[in-house]
């Protein structure tokens, strides 16, 4: 199948991407860098999978439409999407900015709905597809100067019921991860003594790799699971139970 990753220059996108081509997915590699996107398609390269770079903005329409027909004419309309693009950043409340607030939600809402609104058309058309949500345990839970952030990742797993109940029915099916605290450059530049607290937390005693939620989305466009519709599933060492 051909597979979209939104986001996969670096961190989890990369490593969805790299765990699905070797599955055997042919993967469009996406990234607002070309060269960041090319780095991940080379890695597949040299494990032997296929994958093509595509840059593009998820948050603005016509980049994302041009990327979409660009795949399509290339390698296939997308049977698989996943929708990872975004960005963190931490700021108090009332030093959170409209423009930052607008962006946070550009990119991982509005990003989510252009880049289904271009792929879903052809997976309806085949009668199936699999679209994966990369939201996070924020958007369940919440987070201390991160109300852009968790707001928007909630807005992603409320998204993804609603349209797994529009369109599991026509052989589409819709679900989302949540990761918890992964070890990702983002993370791994926070403090020695947070990291050491946070570890101390966790039922598991440790974080998650990029690798082990690749495997997650892995699972959730496989047949073993398709009884899974509108589920947001949590790789978070045990950091949130629902």
């Amino acid at each position: 199948m051909i597979a979209l990753v939104t986001g996969a220059g670096s961190g989890i996108g990369a490593a969805i991407a790299e765990r699905l081509a070797a599955d055997g997915h042919i993967v469009a590699v996406n990234d607002l860098s070309l060269a960041a996107a090319q780095a991940t398609v080379d890695a597949i390269g040299k494990a032997g999978g296929l994958a093509r770079a595509y840059a593009a903005d998820v948050s603005d329409e016509g980049q994302v439409n041009a990327m979409v027909a660009a795949i399509a004419g290339d390698l296939g309309a997308p049977d698989i999407l996943v929708n990872n693009a975004g960005f963190g950043h931490q700021a108090p409340f009332e030093q959170i900015t409209p423009e930052q607030f607008d962006r946070m939600f550009a990119v991982h809402v509005r990003g989510n709905f252009l880049c289904t609104r271009a792929c879903l058309p052809a997976m309806l058309g085949r009668g199936e597809g699999y679209i994966v949500n990369v939201a996070s345990q924020l958007g369940q839970i919440g987070g201390v100067e991160l109300v852009h952030y968790a707001g928007a990742k909630a807005a992603i797993i409320g998204m993804t019921k609603s349209l797994a109940r529009e369109v599991s029915g026509r052989g589409v099916r819709v679900n989302a991860v949540a990761p918890g605290p992964i070890n990702t450059p983002l993370v791994e530049a926070l403090s020695e003594s947070w990291q050491a607290a946070k570890r101390a937390e966790l039922p598991l005693g440790r974080f998650g790799s990029p690798a082990e939620v690749g495997g997650v989305v892995a699972f959730l466009v496989s047949p073993d699971a398709a009884l899974f519709v509108g589920q947001t599933l949590g790789p978070n060492s045990g950091d949130v139970m629902l």
